[in-house]
């Protein structure tokens, strides 16, 4: 079913932000590679007709390649490398290995010769002490493509409700694409500035956490006052997967009116007392957590650390109304997951898998633009 759509594989492909975004937009993720297997295993789940691969992306050479594709021609390479050791936050190593794989992605570039690229990481990638991984990175394939310079995007500005800034490096072949420059990416002006009220304002009161390992925190929608209307917002990411996308357990239970990421986080008495007095907008002054403001955007939601780095938490943003952090779905909501897509039964988990990802709305608006171009090209 997917012969004539664009094609591409997913590197780092963590939960599928990236390929979500592009799949909604007309493309196929055909392979989807990562080497932490408790990230992918939310992509496994919710892109059955993908193929995916657990391997470090540094040991990748084009007989992988030829193994995972047979003979099929792959249209592009999507992928957001590492980027703890470019973070302007946090613990920053120059000698951490996980920077090496800027360089690795774009040998894949070399080895696949895709048609367009897109690649995704932290500001800091841009910062004097670690540009130059990236301009080595483009130099290797500079002479097959046209490079755009990198450019800093806003998941705000795509109507998402988070306040998210990531570089994005684009490039293309000038035979299979129009020719293009940043512009094309530049905010429309007709996009709603998406808010956090409009985003988990329709959502359900948490519920306990179950012993039930393989539970996804599954909860009814909540009943509506006659008075609450929709926004497009929620509208839009309460609908069902297209097909091909979505596991059986999540559309079964979605079209049965419930919706997953719903567990509590237990909190003291003191600590929900001191989050429920704290205003909107401002952080608390203990566990620095900023409670969210119905009226505004949520900020930058962060990944922690896996298992192998501590296992640290990360800060998370405070509900505007109830004295309680964040559920998984209320996270997911403001970076822009559909309600279908599902992520882990551990809360830790599915905040790393949500942390990590690519705006799936931002992917969709730089997949869409891409696409238009390359019909143009055909069309030509």
């Amino acid at each position: 079913m997917h012969k004539h759509k664009t094609t591409i594989v997913d590197l780092f492909c963590g939960c599928g932000g990236f390929s979500l975004g592009a799949e909604l937009a007309g493309l196929h993720s055909l392979v989807a590679v990562d080497i932490d297997p408790t990230l992918q295993s939310a992509y496994r789940r919710n892109f059955p007709q993908s193929k995916t691969v657990q391997v470090d992306v540094a040991d990748l050479d084009a007989t992988s390649w030829r193994l995972f594709l047979g003979k099929q021609k792959v249209d592009g390479i999507i992928g957001g490398p590492p980027c703890q050791g470019f973070s302007r936050i946090g613990k920053r190593k120059k000698d951490d290995p996980r920077n090496d794989m800027i360089g690795h992605y774009f040998r894949q570039v070399d080895i696949l010769r895709p048609k367009f690229f897109v690649m995704e990481n932290v500001e800091g990638l841009l910062d004097e002490k670690n540009i130059h991984r990236l301009s080595e990175g483009i130099d290797r394939i500079s002479a097959h493509y046209q490079v755009l310079p990198p450019f800093i995007v806003n998941a705000a500005d795509f109507g998402a409700a988070t306040k998210r800034r990531r570089v994005v490096v684009i490039g293309y072949t000038q035979d299979d694409v129009d020719p293009f420059g940043q512009d094309l990416f530049n905010k429309n002006p007709n996009t709603i500035t998406a808010t956090v009220n409009d985003a988990i304002s329709d959502l359900p009161a948490p519920i306990p956490e179950t012993k039930n390992k393989f539970d996804l925190g599954w909860t009814k929608y909540k009943k509506m006052r006659p008075d609450h209307i929709l926004s497009d917002y929620a509208i839009r990411l309460r609908q069902p997967p297209p097909n091909g996308l979505g596991c059986p357990e999540s559309i079964k239970m979605h079209a049965a009116g419930f919706v997953s990421g719903m567990f509590s986080t237990k909190h003291t008495l003191e600590v929900a007392a001191r989050y429920a007095g704290t205003s909107q907008g401002k952080c608390d002054k203990i566990s620095k957590s900023l409670r969210l403001a119905w009226e505004g955007q949520c900020p930058t939601l962060r990944a922690g650390t896996g298992s192998e780095k501590g296992a640290f938490q990360a800060v998370r943003p405070i509900h505007p109304e109830d004295g309680r952090v964040i559920t998984v779905r209320e996270a997911a909501r403001m970076q822009g997951f559909p309600d279908w897509f599902v992520f882990h039964p551990t809360k830790w988990h599915s905040f790393r898998m949500i942390g990590n990802s690519v705006s799936p709305i931002v992917s969709y608006g730089l997949f869409s633009k891409i696409l238009l171009q390359m019909s143009a090209a055909r069309a030509a």
